[in-house]
């Protein structure tokens, strides 16, 4: 009997999935009841007919009879099948040629399946359930009159998600394929990443969405009706959401306009009064004049987290790319752009008590990755991306020199920055007892109680330094991303780290190469001046130096924070090293070295840990664990190290990194329900702990909707990074030891193989937005030319400073040999295999003066290369130079 049930993409999304109608059909079951062989058929219709032809006297079909004769189905199916299509069955389990399917009555399923395997009611079936991890199913193609059991953890569980998913498109029976229940849990999840959890993070402050946004978790105050900021000069925003205001008058919607100048004292004041900040939108004006307001949809990190971020945002933007939603990253970079021209910075998050605080900085390289993948098939598209590179850019300048170039963030004794806020007081959206442990000694000694003393505090009633400073560094650790951590306990403020620097180093680049690449070299900042990729050079090199200077450790091998007050390294050894290599600061002695102590002190079983458990220090009761610290892992930590591992080389080191992270994503993924959460203890692999916060996204009932922003993000990323074989290994949950000792990986903590014996060319299938563009103009891997004996190269300069004609001692003829000398040295270098240039393979440098000409002439790099580009022509070096260099020779 032939199947009349339509063919269904297990691999669709839940929308397409479950689009069919849910109508109960009947249809002949087709398969073999073997219990040792079963046979292989091209047309399969043709064995079912034959065999119901030959029951037709009123016996069985082999397709429905579940009492055959095995042995007797055996010998027939052997004489008549060719050999070569006779296989091994490896299991007891009944078998189908066709898939099998699930007929489903929700209600009733669903009761059954959590009374009788949920047996810890958190409405999950985990491995910390105690049932018999067995339940019968009805199958779809008897019409529900036979049953087939469905086994293990993994199984139940996806049959309770998929209930719960068929539920959200209003079905109350279903049918659900087999493979749908057991496929493997690399591609389900990452399916679901890209189907489900991406649209289940979307936020969009219009009139369907701004009931969901405005309501935040973080308010503990009851009774407070949702408040809008607006900007003071976005008039279209205010007539916009004063409409929706007046519309939907029963959600006492308040809407309020921001003071031009946002003081910290006026944020403090609103402190009482939380409210969502308006994001960008497309604004436009009908033919009519009327207004046309269209927010722009955007991903929230998910949990309580419901507006958008400032870093999280960076690496969602990452995964979002993976899976081909391009347009959703440029929202957010968009949104960005907006936060920056509005409220002056790119915000925590966008929520009233942020207005004073940023968060790590990413806004160049968000940018090009979006830039790249933005469609560019017409004049017209190339016109408007390039319009919009230019907006992007002009706004990150903005930010650069506004926030992170200015006091009180930038240090000029070190050219360093740190983060540090300009908000006062108590940050409000913490929970109400937060600081009590902190503000208790104080209330004591005014003899007044926590609460009063709080609210004396808060009106400015009381005037305490110390407390002061205390919330200056709590903060500075809010606005670093990492809160909390005993890596900058009542001293972030004061620490110029190598995360920032890192970062605002990679913002140099960026936007020197930028400039040359896209706009001639010369840009018209809306600050005021004109702009040039050569003082971008020279910022760029003079933080490396910078950081070289004050962050480098070379005896212990590691980048320390640096303390501007005391003038100090702090001594906590921090996986934010790595963040160098991403940024490409690192020359690659520094990078080998990096790698080395890198591995050994932050490899654990699950992927890279936030810190040393030596750094962190002993744990007690007065001295409980901080998220940010051993034994926590994080995702942003694993993709910058992938990053800059692949972009120094260490292709293998980046793969194991990954695959120990995936590996535990993918493992509690089929052991708990196909939770997603926002981090892991990855020392002992577990997403179960009780530490502050807790863990976002491990609280849900029957199925995760969004997982957790960069989370998902580091899913599909990584994925990108391992080979075929390594995404095998992954889907039959091999352990990472277990994986790597039946290859050649070793497993002491060093790395397996050198940059230039890597195992392997990098697989094709790690598309660009998985893996870093190499800007190699900018790169500090081609800085590494200055530790190189540049003999030759002094000599050059000697030549063309002692010829006397009036051509060779012109600047633009000086630009030019030094140029010519670089590149020598550079080819001599790589050719000489030079132990700073085994990397030198990874690009050629455009313009090897920007690297070594100021330090090594003493000429400022700016004059010399503006009045090169004002005078493109080159000018040959002197025959004496030559001739003096072939003798050396």
């Amino acid at each position: 009997m032939a199947d009349t049930f339509p063919k269904f993409d297990v691999h669709a999304p839940a929308h397409e999935y479950y689009s069919g109608s849910p109508a109960l059909r009947s249809a002949g079951i087709n398969r073999s009841r073997s219990r040792s062989y079963q046979r292989v058929y091209p047309n399969y219709q043709q064995y079912t007919a034959e065999e119901d032809g030959n029951n037709s006297s009123g016996g069985t079909s082999v397709a429905d009879n579940c009492e055959i004769n095995s042995s007797a189905l055996d010998a027939r199916l052997k004489r008549s099948l060719p050999k070569r299509a006779i296989r091994r069955r490896g299991s007891i389990d009944d078998r189908t040629l066709t898939p099998r399917r699930f007929l489903v009555d929700i209600d009733t399923i669903e009761k059954e399946i959590l009374a009788q395997e949920d047996t810890n009611g958190d409405f999950q079936i985990t491995i910390e359930d105690a049932g018999p991890k067995v339940l019968k199913v009805p199958t779809a193609s008897s019409g529900g009159f036979r049953t087939f059991e469905i086994r293990g953890t993994y199984m139940l569980s996806n049959l309770l998600q998929e209930m719960a998913l068929a539920r959200d498109y209003g079905m109350n029976q279903v049918v659900i394929d087999e493979e749908r229940l057991n496929e493997n849990p690399v591609n389900r999840l990452s399916r679901m990443i890209r189907t489900t959890f991406w649209n289940g993070l979307v936020r969009c402050m219009d009139e369907s969405g701004i009931q969901a946004i405005c309501a935040d978790p973080k308010n503990t105050k009851p009774g407070a009706n949702p408040i809008i900021y607006v900007p003071h000069d976005d008039q279209p925003a205010f007539e916009y959401y004063t409409g929706i205001a007046r519309d939907l008058s029963n959600l006492k919607i308040k809407v309020v306009k921001l003071p031009k100048d946002i003081t910290p004292r006026y944020v403090n004041s609103i402190n009482n009064e939380f409210g969502i900040l308006t994001l960008g939108a497309d604004v436009s004006y009908d033919v009519s004049g009327r207004l046309a307001y269209r927010p722009l949809p955007f991903v929230v990190p998910g949990g309580r987290f419901n507006e958008q971020y400032g870093w999280d945002s960076y690496f969602e933007a990452l995964g979002l790319l993976v899976d081909g939603r391009y347009q959703l990253a440029k929202n957010m970079v968009d949104n960005f752009v907006y936060e920056i021209k509005h409220y002056g910075k790119i915000l925590n998050a966008n929520r009233s008590y942020y207005l004073t605080r940023s968060q790590p900085p990413f806004l160049t390289d968000m940018t090009l990755k979006v830039y790249e993948d933005l469609p560019a098939n017409t004049e017209e598209e190339k016109v408007r991306n390039h319009e919009w590179l230019r907006k992007t850019f002009d706004a990150a300048i903005s930010e650069y020199m506004n926030v992170w170039m200015s006091e009180p963030r930038f240090d000029a004794k070190t050219g360093l920055s740190c983060y540090h806020t300009t908000g006062i007081g108590m940050p409000p959206e913490t929970e109400s007892t937060h600081f009590d442990h902190i503000v208790e000694p104080f209330a004591e000694k005014l003899g007044v109680t926590i609460e009063e003393y709080k609210k004396m505090y808060a009106n400015d009633e009381i005037n305490e330094p110390e407390l002061d400073e205390y919330f200056v560094h709590d903060r500075a650790v809010r606005e670093s991303g990492h809160d909390t951590t005993y890596r900058f306990e009542r001293r972030c403020a004061n620490l110029a780290t190598i995360d920032l620097n890192c970062l605002l180093y990679k913002y140099e680049v960026d936007i020197s190469d930028t400039l040359d690449e896209h706009f001639g070299g010369r840009f018209e900042w809306s600050g005021g001046r004109e702009m040039t990729s050569a003082e971008w050079r020279v910022r760029s090199e003079t933080r490396r130096q910078n950081i070289n200077k004050y962050l480098w450790n070379e005896q212990k091998g590691l980048y320390f924070d640096y303390d501007v007050v005391l003038g100090e390294q702090s001594v906590y050894e921090s996986v934010t090293a790595f963040w160098a290599l991403w940024a490409g600061c690192a020359t690659p002695a520094q990078a080998r070295r990096l790698v080395e102590v890198g591995c050994r002190k932050f490899e654990v079983n699950g992927g890279l840990v936030s810190g040393t458990e030596e750094s962190r220090g002993k744990i007690s009761l007065q001295r409980p664990n901080r998220q940010w610290d051993f034994p926590f892992g994080w995702a942003p930590h694993q993709i910058m190290a992938w990053y800059g591992l692949y972009n120094y080389g260490f292709v293998d080191v980046a793969r194991r990194f990954a695959y120990r992270w995936l590996f535990t994503i993918t493992q509690a993924f089929v052991d708990f329900n196909g939770v997603v959460p926002e981090k892991f203890d990855v020392v002992n692999m577990t997403h179960r702990f009780h530490v502050e916060y807790g863990n976002v996204g491990a609280d849900f009932k029957k199925v995760t909707r969004e997982g957790f922003g960069w989370m998902n993000a580091s899913y599909q990323v990584g994925l990108t990074y391992l080979t075929s074989h390594m995404r095998r290994a992954l889907g039959m949950l091999t352990p990472p030891d277990k994986f790597f000792m039946k290859t050649n990986w070793k497993l002491d903590g060093t790395p397996s193989h050198s940059p230039a014996t890597t195992p392997g060319p990098v697989p094709v299938f790690i598309s660009e937005v998985g893996t870093p563009r190499y800007r190699p103009q900018s790169n500090a891997l081609f800085n590494a030319l200055r530790n190189l004996r540049i003999q030759s190269g002094q000599e050059a300069l000697e030549d063309i400073h002692s010829s006397g004609s009036e051509e060779t001692n012109s600047s633009d003829n000086l630009a030019n040999g030094l140029e010519t000398v670089a590149k020598d040295m550079y080819s001599e270098a790589k050719s000489g295999g030079s132990p700073e240039c085994d990397d030198a393979r990874i690009g050629d440098p455009r313009d090897p003066t920007s690297y070594f000409a100021t330090q090594q002439t003493g000429y400022d790099l700016a004059t010399f290369t503006a009045k090169k580009q004002a005078s493109p022509g080159k000018a040959k070096r002197s025959k004496s130079g030559k001739q003096k260099r072939r003798k050396q020779k």
